[in-house]
């Protein structure tokens, strides 16, 4: 036989046989000798004494009543149940000094945040297009500039149109028709004759006020004035000094920004809980950003494929103009889920795909468990299953008394 080989396998008997030792480095007897003190107990019986062990030092195990040697304590009687179910037992002055902080299962409304990166938008329903309805040619432009700011009323530009001269004579002719026939016997003609034709000027978007400064002037413009019918900003436009304009042809859009639209990219998982209605905030970027609250005033039908997210569309009011197009913001929106059975999301413990809370029982006992989460808010978590409301838990510190359990199983199936 090699040598070598002979050497390495007693090595290996040596370590393993020292493995008890090392693990009840501070206990006062081995975990077999602890099952043997429990007299007239079966092995099945959970109220039998698995051990003892000292509630500041969880390490130390005995199998008899006794002190502890670390820190002289009374050693307390750990159940069999208890070492199988990784429940420990913990000082009330460890548990001040370690932080644990514990907490009431309680049945309480439950408001979950969804939070998503959301993007400003001009109103599309307050888009304004300028266009005419007459032939013509651009004589003089005012608006010259893409994001120039308009007042309902400017003058965008002038128009010279021979329709609308011609309109504008024919008008002049009724009024001095009118004039001439009040001492007639048709004045209802003339007046026809006269609504006839200042309706034709409105119906060709000529300005009720520059119809009225016609009548008084009598005589006609060549070049008209086109007047902007809202109040915002040149989003588009398709015209210079000197172009021909056919009817119907879109040159100029005003977009009004007093009112955005904010539109909100929540992920698909999250879209069945987003509905119209639903109370919002938007936050502003930058330090300090200012909070807005809002409300969801549309959900898109259709789902975007490549970022697999719907839009939800948010109103807000813009009077200071803050809000500008294509600026991103944060959005929170909030959705009510009605009472459930809660508790601190600090006292879930994440196992894997188990979640675990450590449930008070007296006495300083502090049991592990298992339980089914739902959904959870800012700061507590739905429990769907394994905790009733009343109960008492462990909200904080759980790590440090989950280490401790798992020791104290640990030890015991060794």
């Amino acid at each position: 036989m090699n040598p070598f080989r002979h050497r390495s396998v007693a090595l290996v008997l040596a370590a393993v046989a020292m493995v008890p030792a090392a693990c009840g480095e501070q206990t006062a007897s081995t975990p077999a000798a602890a099952h043997q003190h429990a007299a007239g107990s079966t092995p099945d019986d959970p109220d039998a004494i698995s051990h003892y062990t000292c509630p500041m030092h969880p390490s130390v195990r005995a199998a008899e009543p006794g002190r502890c040697p670390i820190c002289g304590m009374e050693l307390v009687a750990v159940k069999r149940d208890e070492a199988q179910s990784g429940a420990v037992r913990v000082d009330s002055e460890r548990l001040q000094r370690i932080g644990v902080r514990f907490a009431n299962v309680e049945r309480a409304p439950l408001v979950r945040t969804i939070r998503a990166a959301g993007t400003v938008a001009w109103d599309e329903t307050r888009l304004v297009d300028v266009s005419l309805r007459v032939r013509g040619w651009v004589r003089e432009l005012y608006a010259d500039a893409l994001g120039e700011r308009v007042r309902a009323g400017d003058p965008l530009f002038t128009l010279y149109s021979p329709e609308l001269y011609a309109a504008q004579v024919e008008y002049l002719d009724a009024l001095r028709s009118r004039a001439s026939a009040r001492g007639g016997e048709a004045p209802a003609r003339a007046d026809a004759l006269v609504r006839a034709a200042r309706e034709r000027l409105r119906l060709w978007d000529l300005a009720e006020a520059d119809v009225t400064e016609l009548a008084r002037r009598g005589t006609p413009l060549e070049a008209v004035p086109v007047r902007a019918g809202a109040s915002g900003f040149l989003l588009e436009k398709n015209l210079v000094e000197g172009a021909a304009i056919e009817p119907g042809v879109r040159l100029l859009r005003i977009a009004p920004l007093d009112r955005v639209w904010i539109d909100a990219q929540v992920f698909e998982s999250d879209a069945p809980l987003v509905a119209v209605g639903q109370k919002a905030r938007v936050r502003l970027p930058g330090p300090g950003g200012r909070a807005l609250d809002a409300r969801v005033a549309y959900v898109y039908p259709s789902l975007d494929a490549g970022t697999r997210t719907v839009r939800a569309r948010l109103e807000l009011p813009n009077p200071e103009l803050e809000l500008r197009p294509e600026t991103w913001v944060e959005v929170e929106l909030f959705v009510d889920l009605g009472e459930r059975v809660l508790v601190p999301t600090s006292a879930v413990i994440h196992a894997g795909a188990k979640r675990v809370v450590f449930v008070e029982r007296g006495d300083g006992r502090l049991e592990p468990r298992r339980v089914e989460t739902g959904s959870s808010g800012e700061d507590r978590t739905e429990i769907v299953s394994g905790l009733e409301p009343g109960e008492r838990i462990v909200a904080s510190g759980n790590f440090l008394i989950a280490a401790e359990s798992r020791l104290a199983s640990a030890l015991s199936q060794w």
